[in-house]
């Protein structure tokens, strides 16, 4: 299981990689692409969109089914990563380089775990 250290998680396994204090982006972790399975439709929000911490901001189709995306962080949609609409299967194949937002403006980040935590967090689901 790939957890790259510098990155932040969530329990409902995205990854954040922070730019600067108020800007990051987000996608979903090694863990998630996995137990998800090939990935064949991404449906994100638009530039502009207002997420919230915990809310759903997109959603990803499997093979096996939709699942949602949550945001691990509260803030602006800056950046969509359009590539993922025509190649969702690059999340399967790299889901620490298939970000899936950048998100401006950002608050809510007290609750994210780091690598370590995450790991440590992941041992608990088995």
């Amino acid at each position: 299981m790939n957890i790259p250290a510098e990155l932040k998680y969530t329990k409902s396994h995205e990854w954040v990689k922070m730019e600067d204090e108020t800007t990051a982006y987000i996608g979903l972790s090694d863990y998630a692409q996995n137990a998800l399975g090939d990935l064949v439709f991404v449906n994100l929000p638009e530039e502009g969109d207002e997420i919230t911490a915990g809310q759903a901001f997109a959603d990803v189709e499997s093979v096996k089914a939709v699942s949602d995306v949550y945001s691990p962080v509260t803030g602006r949609v800056a950046q969509v990563n359009g590539d993922l609409l025509d190649a969702p299967e690059s999340i399967n194949e790299g889901p620490y380089d298939a970000w899936f937002v950048k998100v401006e403006d950002i608050s809510g980040t007290e609750k994210l775990m780091s690598g370590q935590e995450y790991e440590e967090f992941l041992k608990t689901l088995d």
